[in-house]
């Protein structure tokens, strides 16, 4: 095979940084099967991993993007066959793995998806590992009896990619939807086209200090951490679940065990890098069937080239993105 484009991020003395370059298939991690990848998308890990901003991959050099859609070139597992379209989030590419921010990926045969025959290889990655999390959140949600008649959904972060495919999947699955965020008035419009029922600006609320506030919440998605976390968790309703999806305020968690043993609030981690596979399988069936978004042209606000990653990823850092950015490697 000729060799094909990266982008490879390298450590440099006590920093990194990322370049493109040409590859070829040695220079990737191993894998059974070699995809030539169509999409793949920009998520907080990726940003973090391009910008050096946190310490994401897991030795080097490394292609980051933690997920990809595209077509297999070859493959030594019975069970792929040249042009079958395929898809992986998570599953540790664009971190232990090389990922798919690259012409070419080669991929162990276990992580792969076979692409839903009700999605386009573009579709999966406007979904990709943002709506594949938010989907999870939802399964775990429902599994824990969460349902719309205990109240409002507060879903923290709700102009990113996550938040945003969040409030599309519990307005399907009939909930109301709060949306917090830190951009009201500049993101109203877009998170009213998404569904949410209501927007509170971050800014406005008084979290108190108590170990138990006022109960207003049914249950939340939260992909902030830190202080709104630990608020979520003293204003959610009795038997109310929380889905901890992210740390973009902060990695640190003050809380009392109130919540818990004085209204049986669940708080719940959303791991969606080593899912179990029934669970994956069983998510991207369900993404390309009942809880397939609605909005998905409203929630792919760019669409971008492999070149334009350094900046692209330089924005979302700097939180001047909303929605999903797409980046199109080969198309399709």
């Amino acid at each position: 095979m000729t060799r094909f484009k990266a982008l490879r991020v390298h450590a440099q003395d006590k920093s990194t940084v990322a370049r493109f370059e040409q590859l070829g298939l040695d220079d990737l991690s191993p894998g059974d099967v070699v995809v030539r990848v169509a999409w793949t998308g920009i998520n907080y890990k990726d940003a973090l991993a391009v910008t050096g901003k946190g310490r994401i991959l897991k030795g080097y050099p490394k292609v980051p993007g933690i997920d990809l859609a595209g077509t297999v070139e070859s493959s030594a597992d019975a069970r792929y066959k040249p042009g079958d379209p395929v898809l992986v989030t998570g599953c540790n590419i664009g971190e232990a793995l090389d990922g798919g921010y690259a012409e070419v990926a080669r991929l162990p045969a276990s992580i792969l998806v076979p692409l839903p025959h009700n999605l386009s290889l573009r579709e999966a990655m406007a979904i990709g590992t943002a709506g594949f999390t938010a989907a999870l959140a939802l399964r775990r949600m429902l599994e824990n009896h969460q349902s719309p008649d205990m109240g409002p959904i507060a879903i923290t972060g709700p102009t990113g990619g996550v938040g945003s495919i969040a409030i599309d999947l519990f307005k399907r699955a009939g909930f109301t939807v709060h949306a917090i965020t830190g951009k009201a008035g500049a993101a109203d419009a877009y998170l009213k086209a998404l569904g949410a029922d209501q927007i509170v600006a971050r800014q406005s609320l008084e979290m108190g200090k108590r170990p138990l506030e006022s109960a207003l919440w049914g249950g939340a998605v939260d992909n902030l951490g830190g202080e709104t976390l630990a608020w979520l968790t003293r204003t959610t309703r009795p038997w109310g679940n929380i889905a901890s999806i992210g740390l973009a305020q902060s990695h640190e968690l003050q809380t009392t065990v109130m919540p818990f043993i004085l209204r049986g609030v669940s708080l719940l981690g959303i791991h969606s890098v080593e899912c179990p596979r029934p669970w994956r399988e069983e998510l991207w069936a369900r993404l390309s069937g009942e809880w397939k978004p609605r909005m998905l042209d409203r929630l792919v606000t760019r669409e971008i080239t492999l070149e334009d990653l350094p900046a692209a990823c330089e924005d979302l850092i700097a939180g001047t993105v909303q929605g999903r950015t797409l980046v199109r490697v080969a198309g399709g």
